[in-house]
């Protein structure tokens, strides 16, 4: 395995960094799927046996930072913090998931309390046409499900929940694109090389 270095790994978190504050800012986030290699694996749990997971950039751009993301536009995801390990080429985000809107009861912008973060695996590819670039191999997020759907109800009945956030929280998620029950799952919860250690 190719060892990618400390420098190598800070260039990579900030243009990531960058490139979320941009999909923030046209509020669209499928643009941030080139940052995965062509083979990437991206999931997360809703419940222990509701889990979502993307299998290669398609699906991450189409699913991931496609329909999962649907309704939350001007949503922001700032990340507080990181932690870099160059040993392992991993990286964990810790973030904030903030409205955009006011709560008019308290003045401030609705979010979901508690901590929520990404850990990512990064790697170099070996061929193809992003050959020698630094890509996110794997993802895995976990947030408060409890605390999400709490701020999420509460935007929904502030009065100022845009008529597609509505409508994406009514889907059924079980029904959605990349949602599995835990033995049906495409990938691991954790990454394979993890898991095997």
């Amino acid at each position: 395995m190719d060892t990618l270095t400390r420098a190598e790994m800070d260039g990579f978190w900030e243009g990531w960094l960058e490139a979320n504050r941009e999909a923030e800012r046209i509020r669209d986030w499928r643009p941030l799927a080139d940052h995965y290699a062509e083979d990437a694996t991206y999931g997360w749990m809703y419940t222990p046996d509701e889990h979502f997971m993307a299998v290669g950039r398609d699906q991450i751009r189409d699913w991931a930072v496609g329909t999962e993301m649907a309704g939350l536009d001007g949503w922001h995801y700032d990340y507080m913090t990181a932690v870099i390990d160059e040993r392992q080429s991993m990286v964990v985000g810790f973030w904030k998931q903030r409205a955009g809107i006011i709560d008019e009861s308290t003045g401030s912008e609705f979010e979901v309390m508690g901590i929520g973060g990404s850990w990512f695996g990064l790697a170099r590819v070996a061929d193809g046409e992003d050959a020698g670039q630094i890509k996110i191999a794997w993802q895995r997020d976990w947030f408060d499900l409890g605390s999400t759907a709490h701020t999420f109800l509460a935007v929904a009945g502030s009065g100022q929940a845009p008529q597609a956030f509505l409508d994406r929280i009514s889907l059924n998620g079980r029904l959605q694109p990349g949602h599995y029950p835990y033995a049906e799952l495409p990938a691991t919860v954790w990454p394979p090389h993890i898991e095997q250690d």
